[in-house]
């Protein structure tokens, strides 16, 4: 199966950011002749604080997501947190993605499943890959066309994540599609000081390693300046270096 790659920053800071990550990615996309979906996060709904930034909500943040489909003809991913914003993120999104945390809810499930649209399941950090089975199941049910699963990582001790790579070919057992989140897998949750750290150097591994365990799908959250990022900026790669970290993988 050819693989797919999805990317974006973590959450939407403004037109001009969106603008900015999709004219690279287009770039990226011609010059390798491969499919990229663009994400990124209309609402942060599970930021460390209370007082974390959080994006600029469901209806604005999907018609600039819907500006960047239009300006830049890239195909769209977005997570939802609640079964009512399915619906209309269906409207305009091509994915629908699940966040780990909530990959057990069953209502969230079904409502993304009713849109017809591509639903891709993080997998908890509690959970291992055998364990999607079930969730997969519920969006089946539900009437999903089409399920991707995505490996994070799993909690290992406070404040830290570890990958087991094993759960890569077991989530193939239930899905042709099963992507590899370089970026999440690399945080330190809640590890900065009222906010998610992380080890960005890492990423370039984590994607290697995930190639040779069979993945066939690549997350990166990407920024220009991710020490300045609104979230997530210690995990997230250098917009310059995204492209070297995909050609590695072709």
């Amino acid at each position: 199966m050819t693989p797919i790659f999805i990317a974006g920053p973590c959450v939407i800071e403004s037109a001009d950011l969106l603008d900015e990550v999709a004219c690279e990615l287009v770039r990226i996309k011609q010059k390798f002749n491969i499919e990229i979906y663009f994400k990124a996060s209309f609402d942060k709904a599970n930021r460390t604080s209370v007082h974390s930034y959080r994006g600029p909500g469901l209806e604005k943040g999907l018609q600039m997501l819907g500006d960047v489909r239009e300006k830049h003809g890239l195909k769209l991913l977005t997570d939802i947190h609640e079964s009512f914003q399915a619906a209309p993120v269906g409207e305009v999104m091509d994915v629908l993605q699940i966040p780990a945390f909530l990959c057990r809810q069953t209502d969230l499930l079904v409502a993304a499943a009713r849109t017809g649209k591509i639903v891709n399941i993080k997998k908890a950090q509690f959970l291992s890959g055998l364990d999607m089975k079930y969730p997969v199941e519920k969006a089946q049910e539900s009437g999903a066309k089409e399920i991707w699963l995505t490996e994070r990582g799993n909690i290992y001790g406070y404040n830290n994540l570890v990958v087991d790579f094993r759960n890569i070919p077991d989530m193939k057992a239930f899905v042709p599609r099963v992507v590899m989140d370089c970026t999440h897998s690399v945080q330190r949750p809640g590890a900065a000081g009222g906010k998610t750290g992380g080890n960005r150097e890492f990423v370039p591994a984590m994607a290697l390693a995930a190639k040779a365990f069979g993945a066939n799908g690549y997350f990166f959250e990407t920024h220009p300046d991710p020490e300045k990022a609104m979230s997530d900026g210690p995990n997230m790669l250098y917009l310059k270096d995204l492209e070297t970290v995909i050609a590695s993988l072709l």
